[in-house]
């Protein structure tokens, strides 16, 4: 395997939580094929949780960010100018709603969690890649987190499922407006995941399993299967896919129903 896949190039990554998360899953690939990092976490105590994972991957650039806080994302774009000059990558792997409201009926979000939810977990992609524009001089990639729900009715994925539909729609229109500056927006479509955020939707075990045992390939994506996705959207190798949203599910978005070994027996 290549190692210095992505040598010489350096990044941003939103979203780590711990060493489950979906973002430390592309961020460990990344340096492993010699890209240089930078990472955000929000409130001290996930710096606390991320130092460490950050440490162990050489990462000098270690800030606080919130994406609701104009002034925050300043701060992270004007460091990154300073030390870097220039950014080739970006990874959005942030999204938000209140666990209380991913169980039960859509119909039920209220307003102040609905606005919140898009705010996290779509405008801020928007409100990054315009950051991220002018030091991405030259040509870059941005590459965010959707999942199928987006797309299908999921069970308790709710509000979720809307927010991460405006998402993907974002990431075609970013491709659009970012392309003539060479600039690619994708989104990847991982299955469900055991993560912290993962774990606030309602059932999540059993959805985890669900898809286990009916994707084509009978396994869910793993951290590295994931990071691996990441990787060829930011290296050179994907510098003509934009505007798309790239499964990395085992190929569960492709089946209608359930395997025939997992549908109950018919009764005569």
């Amino acid at each position: 395997m290549d190692k210095g896949l992505m040598a010489g190039k350096r990044g941003l990554v939103m979203g780590v939580a711990n060493d489950h998360s979906i973002a430390w899953g592309v961020a460990k690939v990344l340096a492993e094929h010699g890209a240089e990092l930078a990472f955000t976490y929000q409130g001290e105590n996930f710096g606390k949780r991320v130092k460490p994972l950050a440490d162990s991957l050489g990462v000098k650039h270690l800030m606080p960010a919130d994406v609701q806080d104009e002034a925050s994302l300043d701060a992270v774009r004007d460091e990154l100018a300073d030390a870097w000059g220039h950014v080739d990558f970006l990874i959005h792997a942030i999204a938000f709603s209140d666990k209380n409201e991913l169980q039960g009926r859509f119909a039920d979000t209220t307003r102040t969690n609905f606005l919140k939810s898009l705010d996290i977990s779509c405008y801020s992609l928007v409100d990054m890649s315009r950051r991220m524009l002018p030091l991405m001089q030259g040509g870059g990639s941005i590459v965010t987190m959707s999942y199928l729900g987006a797309q299908r009715i999921m069970p308790n994925y709710n509000v979720m499922g809307v927010a991460k539909a405006a998402l993907e729609a974002s990431v075609r229109y970013l491709a659009n407006d970012l392309g003539p500056e060479g600039i690619r927006v994708n989104a990847l479509s991982p299955g469900p995941m055991r993560t912290l955020a993962g774990s606030a939707v309602g059932g999540a075990r059993r959805v985890y399993k669900n898809v286990a045992d009916n994707s084509p390939m009978r396994a869910n994506a793993t951290l590295d299967h994931i990071g691996g996705a990441a990787m060829y959207l930011c290296s050179d190798y994907g510098a003509s896919t934009t505007g798309e949203v790239i499964f990395v599910d085992g190929g569960y978005h492709a089946i209608g129903m359930a395997q025939l070994e997992n549908l109950a027996p018919v009764q005569s």
